[in-house]
């Protein structure tokens, strides 16, 4: 099985399908992106880009309201924080500032950039 995500006109994923090996590869029975679109196409028109359940191209499965970033061939889940930036090399989103790695638990507090630690604490202990 192939997967295949159809994007809008904003390259916003709008569902993923799975389409059988015998619609995605060539005369040569080697799987190619190029024969599943245009399967699908035929089948259901539209915009269709291949993704890949194990991660191994385009940096992520796409899902429902991810973004095709054509310049960098990647999809992204929605961005969580206007501040936060695109790191192509693992295909994630990046805060202005790294986490803390104390052991605490945090939220992202966008207003104030920084991170917030929720981990609280309560006197017995639990």
């Amino acid at each position: 099985m192939a997967h295949f995500a159809e994007l809008n006109s904003a390259n916003v994923v709008l569902r993923v399908l799975a389409v059988d090996n015998k619609h995605t590869t060539n005369s040569e029975g080697v799987e190619d992106e190029t024969v599943g679109i245009a399967h699908l196409q035929n089948c259901l028109s539209g915009t269709w880009k291949q993704t890949s359940y194990n991660g191994n191209m385009r940096g992520n499965y796409a899902g429902k309201g991810y973004t095709y970033f054509a310049d960098q061939d990647l999809f992204m889940s929605p961005k969580p924080y206007d501040s936060w930036s695109m790191s192509t090399a693992d295909a994630t989103w990046i805060a202005p500032s790294a986490m803390p790695t104390d052991g605490g638990m945090y939220n992202w507090d966008e207003d104030n950039q920084t991170w917030i630690d929720i981990s609280g604490s309560s006197a017995g202990g639990v």
